[in-house]
């Protein structure tokens, strides 16, 4: 594999991304004491950060691979929402299509970090479903940014925040497999069967085991190509590829299948280790096909974003450096 010459394909991949976008606000300081009023620690705050999170990291991984990327989703017409409608442009992700709701809350998760450690975190959301306007509304735009784009890929990121509802996902599926658009999914447990027949369907190993109610004890890939039957069955898809922590992953299409280790990393925090997860496997398959490479490399990619503190975009210098080491 020329690896650099498959980084350079990646600049003219056109992806799109819809589901829940999120903020990503973190308070980092220091503890010296316990409150005299609970018996609880009094962080005192050094600094701030705001990030993208949910959808928007993987737009923004797949944009730090420098794919071209819109992103589709519904945010509050709130000061979040403005603040992350900002932070997107500014990372070169096209927000020309999101829709901005009063009935909403931007999601706004914010972590209170010491010693990088997390103390706690606050969750200010919306999470019910859209309504059928708003639902109408993020369809059309879709359909026309198909339409006019000609995107080869789209890629639904499901945190469970009322996006990404089972008709809205039933209608995009029906319509890209109409224009020749791959479909992707991170999926999450309440919408867990609504993908049917979506290209890659990329659950952890917990997802999986709720899915499909499976004790799942003896992890290896007799146990795992029956989890792919059983989706199958459910979904009628074409690849599965099941994320499984320390243990690597597991991808299966027909009768190849193949699990490999994960790689020896310095684990900090694995939070938006699937946003970056499933941004390089989405792009590497449309580029390529090669489902043992896609599976290969988004295994590499997933443990490098998993040393840094917080979410965090996929360095591709890094990235294709360890490819060429690791895989070559």
């Amino acid at each position: 594999m020329n690896f650099d010459q498959l980084f350079d394909d990646f600049s003219k991949v056109k992806v799109a991304v819809v589901g829940d976008v999120m903020l990503d606000t973190y308070w980092w300081g220091h503890v010296d004491r316990i409150s005299p009023e609970a018996p609880v620690p009094v962080v005192a705050l050094d600094s701030s950060e705001l990030r993208i999170g949910g959808a928007g990291n993987v737009a923004l991984n797949l944009v730090a691979l420098g794919a071209q990327v819109h992103i589709f989703s519904v945010m509050g017409e709130d000061q979040d929402g403005k603040q992350l409608d900002q932070l997107l442009t500014d990372s070169n992700i096209d927000t020309s299509y999101i829709l901005f709701s009063h009935e909403r809350k931007t999601t706004n998760k914010i972590r209170v970090i010491s010693r990088n450690q997390q103390m706690m975190r606050l969750d200010s959301e919306t999470i019910k479903d859209l309504s059928a306007t708003e639902e109408e509304a993020i369809f059309d735009r879709i359909s026309e940014y198909i339409q006019k784009e000609q995107p080869q890929v789209l890629i639904f990121e499901d945190y469970n925040k009322g996006v990404l509802t089972e008709s809205l996902i039933t209608k995009i599926i029906s319509l890209c497999k109409q224009q020749g658009v791959l479909t992707t999914v991170d999926p999450k447990k309440k919408n867990f069967f609504a993908y049917k027949g979506v290209d890659i369907f990329k659950p952890n190993l917990k997802e999986v085991r709720e899915g499909l109610n499976l004790s799942l004890e003896k992890v290896d890939q007799a146990s795992l190509c029956e989890v792919h039957s059983r989706l199958s069955q459910e979904l009628g898809h074409a690849v599965s590829f099941i994320t499984l922590s320390e243990k690597g992953v597991f991808v299966q299409q027909e009768e190849k299948a193949f699990q490999l280790p994960s790689h020896m990393r310095n684990i900090a925090d694995v939070s938006g280790a699937g946003d970056t997860v499933i941004a390089v496997a989405s792009i590497v398959y449309a580029v390529t096909k090669d489902i043992r490479l896609f599976a290969a490399m988004a295994n590499i990619a997933g443990g490098l974003v998993c040393e840094e503190v917080g979410t965090a975009a996929i360095d591709k210098k890094r990235f294709l450096q360890e490819c060429k080491q690791l895989l070559s």
